[in-house]
């Protein structure tokens, strides 16, 4: 039996139009209160989409990034990493033809990745964004492909030098048509030969693989270094039908360390309700997976 899951929660849903503005995380003092949240609920981490802290995340300072740092400390959290990658600036897409926007594309990355280490340590960078990723200007998708799998080697000495993981994000085919398994997904860190680049797990986003989730993960385990849950149409653990305890059970079996966290898409009821209803829910399958 290994050691007890390390939770997160990615802090998105605290940005909800129902909070009146009570959360916008671009102030330090509200990022302050996200934490505490998380921390009285039970996380051990957040995972911070980088749109929630400035319209462009590059603009962040180093004082405000040694802030932001601060507090994640302060208030008793890990930082778990990034994601969301490329939500802002709208005119990033990193498979495009136009040679000139996919270049300032993979500086921009490249810049998230300096970011990503000056918010903590050892944090990884989840590479999700299906519309800024997605084939366009006539491309076909293995040419796409071809494009993500240039760009991100390009800045994985980078990520080497920070000490950041790059994590392909399979993405299925209604989302994206690059990258949309983990035999895909591994085949890029293959490809790419890079100790920051590796894979992760999406409960959501596996709707395309025809293998039982608990033996993908058995499958791909040496590449994995992150787990997204979530229920398979977007809602949080516990409101479906998901079976969390047999992925649970082989992520233990394996001997997991990395993040278990919480990345949800419907945000109705709330941050708080969110994040304490799924803590509560976790745990328990968790139990029940090591029993």
């Amino acid at each position: 039996m290994g050691n007890p899951f390390r939770y997160a929660m990615c802090n998105e849903a605290f940005e909800a139009p129902h909070s009146g503005g009570r959360y916008k995380q671009a102030d330090p003092k509200s990022f302050a209160e996200v934490c505490r949240v998380l921390r009285t609920a039970g996380y051990d981490g957040i995972e911070i989409a980088p749109f929630t802290l400035a319209a462009d995340p590059l603009e962040i300072d180093a004082a405000k990034r040694r802030e932001y740092r601060r507090i994640m400390a302060e208030e008793g959290v890990g930082f778990a990493g990034l994601h969301w990658l490329l939500v802002t600036p709208k005119t990033i897409h990193v498979t495009t033809p136009d040679t000139a926007l996919r270049t300032a594309s993979w500086e921009y990355v490249r810049n998230l990745v300096d970011l990503c280490a000056d918010l903590g340590e050892n944090g990884v960078m989840v590479f999700g964004s299906p519309k800024q990723r997605s084939s366009t200007g006539g491309l076909t998708s293995a040419e796409a492909t071809r494009n993500f799998v240039d760009g991100m080697a390009s800045i994985a000495p980078r990520a080497v030098e920070r000490g950041v993981k790059l994590l392909m994000e399979a993405l299925p085919k209604s989302q994206s048509d690059v990258v949309n398994t983990l035999a895909d997904a591994a085949e890029v860190v293959k490809t790419i030969a890079s100790p920051a680049v590796r894979t992760m797990f999406d409960c959501h986003n596996a709707e395309d693989e025809t293998t039982p989730h608990d033996e993908l993960i058995e499958q791909y385990f040496p590449l994995i270094r992150h787990v997204h849950v979530n229920e398979m149409d977007g809602r949080h653990p516990g409101t479906g039908d998901y079976d969390f305890v047999s992925i649970f059970r082989a992520l233990d079996r394996l001997n997991y360390d990395g993040w278990v966290s919480l990345e949800a898409f419907d945000f109705e009821i709330g941050g708080e309700r969110i994040a304490t209803e799924t803590i509560e829910y976790l745990r328990k399958q968790e139990a029940l997976a090591r029993q």
